[in-house]
């Protein structure tokens, strides 16, 4: 199980065993804090109680570890893992995780008691698997880990297939093997001897939001910047804490580039950043990333991804992400990472601030759309979609181009046909799932699943409970989306390469202090994350980050009808699709079709399906032993 995970700690590994009651726990060793032996893993308490195995970082470690040696506790070494350890030998578990600042996923064992905890951080940045079959309670880091173990026997399950093709990833609590869980974030599995297992929210991301809307902050622009540059510029340093090379992830956008900018303030010496750009048009972000990166003197370094860059990476992408997991973005993601990984060893990447702050497009229009949608006849609506679909994707494209560049959004054909399929919606939530959704009916494509409807996606009481519709689409994101698909993403391609990838604008204080932010304060005249912006053109000249928003995407839609032509259609043959089961092959090769003729760019439901394809035949070879049955 540790061999199969030496990816994520490739500095040394740990064993440690209770024969007598039958626990075994096991760690790889990234090393950041606390370089000696003094902070290898697994490691015990000073009483000899508890043994933790903690895969993260600790951000306040220094103020716990000064109030812990004030009530007489004595430490080894500087680790943070230290820290932990005798945080929870003081304080208890509950107490202590309520008292951390960081990104956690850990196991602790009370010797005495015979108890185990199971504990993740408050939004899910480090990922924590577990399931019981045959007799044994399994966890680890992820899922090649647990199908190590020869108790392990799940089969693929179809409900989760089903859940993933709408969404391109699998929702906690599901994974796509029957009967293994991810703990979700904020939450502690409990495992006492002869009793149930008891699962305890510690952080509610839904309590955070509510409470946040119930006490808003009233303070002038002026004071809320200043309050939100104090509170990231606090987050920023205290996760360049590392005793190894550290540098960040910079694309040019706002995110990445406010991070980069207080992590100037915090360093004597040029901040390392990375990014990636594609020759592509339209897609290429290395431009705007050079130029933040010159006005804030950083040491830059960037790659420019051609084809040969995917090609070379796609047939790995299973190994890598090893639950299906199709967010296209995940190339660049693995090849910045690779890159990144060259010369330092962890990296600041930006990733919350759309979530926190409202900067997805769908917060700017989609409860005006829907508020004007509302009052026509649903049969009006359809027609009005109707008149969209009649033009072609590659015709609204056209069209468009006829803007000025500054005005002219990315992919608008793909856009306004996305939006002609909401018209109909029944109501502002259906609407979101909507636009969420790359399978609209993944029943229909996946034989015999059946989709499980029992996450946050599906809660008809949260409308009573977040009654505005942005706010409402914020949470979604901040439970489902963020941690599902983008710090799974960042977390895979990152420890693929022995790379820590760290978040300050998700530090659990920056999200409590934004639900306090007025809406008015993150959305204005037409823009999102408009207090966030305001922190940043404090560093960075605005007309440096103005331009339409891209995203980390890639040309996958033009990558398939070229280069990747042959791979994906080995993988969507009508025979591999017949006889391997999963999809109804006339549903996928229907799909197909319609995107080589350039009828419609099926591009994210293509590579949802794709990726499954890929990685059943890579793990099928990969491991016999426990094949991917059914």
């Amino acid at each position: 199980m540790n061999d199969r995970i030496a990816h994520r700690g490739p500095d040394g590994d740990g064993l440690w065993t209770d024969e007598a009651a039958g626990v075994a726990l096991g760690h790889r060793r990234l090393a950041i804090v606390e370089l000696s032996p003094l902070g290898r893993q697994p490691m015990e308490s000073a009483d000899g109680r508890f043994v933790v195995v903690y895969n993260g970082e600790i951000y306040n470690f220094q103020d716990l570890r000064g109030e812990l040696e004030a009530a007489g506790h004595q430490f080894c070494g500087h680790s943070d893992t230290e820290v932990l350890l005798e945080a929870c030998a003081a304080w208890g578990v509950e107490r202590a995780v309520t008292r951390l600042v960081g990104i956690f996923a850990f196991a602790l064992w009370d010797r005495r008691d015979r108890v185990l905890s199971l504990v993740r951080d408050h939004l899910g940045v480090k990922p924590l698997y577990w399931t019981r079959q045959n007799g044994a309670l399994l966890f680890g880091s992820q899922p090649k880990a647990l199908r190590a173990h020869p108790a392990f026997a799940a089969g693929l399950d179809r409900d989760a297939l089903a859940a993933y093709l709408r969404l391109s990833y699998v929702p906690a609590p599901h994974s796509i093997f029957q009967g293994v869980r991810k703990l979700e974030p904020g939450r502690i599995l409990t495992v006492r001897p002869g009793r149930e297992l008891e699962e305890t929210v510690y952080w509610d991301a839904e309590a955070a939001a509510r409470d946040g809307l119930a006490n808003p902050l009233n303070l002038s622009d002026t004071d809320a910047t200043d309050t939100l540059e104090e509170l990231l510029s606090d987050a920023v340093g205290r996760q360049m804490m590392a005793d190894v090379p550290l540098g960040a992830f910079l694309s040019g956008g706002v995110d990445s580039s406010t991070v980069v900018a207080l992590m100037r303030r915090h360093s004597d010496r040029p901040v390392r950043t990375f990014t990636i750009g594609f020759r592509e048009g339209g897609y290429d972000e290395a431009d705007a990333a050079r130029a933040v990166a010159r006005h804030l003197g950083t040491d830059h370094t960037e790659l420019t991804v051609e084809p040969r860059h995917a090609l070379d990476t796609i047939p790995n992408l299973p190994e890598w992400y090893d639950e299906p997991f199709a967010d296209s973005s995940q190339i660049p993601t693995v090849l910045v990472s690779q890159l990144t990984r060259q010369s330092v060893t962890v990296a600041l990447s930006g990733d919350g601030g759309d979530e926190l702050f409202a900067g997805y497009n769908r917060y700017l229009w989609g409860d005006r759309v829907w508020r004007r949608m509302a009052p026509l006849p649903r049969g009006l609506r359809r027609a009005a979609a109707g008149a969209v679909r009649a033009i072609r994707p590659g015709g609204w494209d056209a069209l468009f181009g006829l803007l000025p560049e500054g005005r002219r959004p990315r992919q608008p054909g793909d856009k306004l046909h996305k939006l002609a399929g909401v018209l109909a919606s029944p109501g502002p939530d259906a609407l979101y799932r909507r636009l969420v959704s790359q399978w609209n009916d993944p029943e229909a494509a996946v034989r015999g699943g059946v989709e499980p409807k029992d996450g946050a996606l599906w809660d008809a009481g949260l409308a009573e409970r977040l009654p505005g519709f942005v706010e409402r689409m914020q949470h979604l994101d901040t439970v489902t989306y963020l941690p599902d698909d983008i710090l799974a993403k960042v977390d895979r391609a990152s420890m693929g390469v022995g790379l820590e990838a760290r978040v300050p604008l998700l530090d659990h204080r920056v999200l409590e202090f934004a639900w306090r932010v007025p809406l008015a304060q993150k959305i204005r005249d037409g823009q999102g994350k408009w207090l966030l912006r305001q922190v940043l053109y404090r560093h960075v000249p605005k007309d440096l980050i103005e331009r339409p928003k891209s995203g980390f995407a890639v040309p996958i839609d033009a990558w398939l009808r070229g280069p990747l032509r042959d791979w994906a259609e080995d993988l969507l043959s009508e025979s591999a699709l017949r006889s391997e089961g999963w999809f109804d092959p006339a549903v996928i090769r229907a799909c197909w079709a319609e995107h080589l003729s350039g009828t419609r760019n099926n591009q994210h439901r293509l590579w949802s399906v794709l990726m499954f394809q890929a990685w059943t035949r890579h793990w099928a070879r990969a491991d016999a032993a426990t094949p991917l049955a059914a």
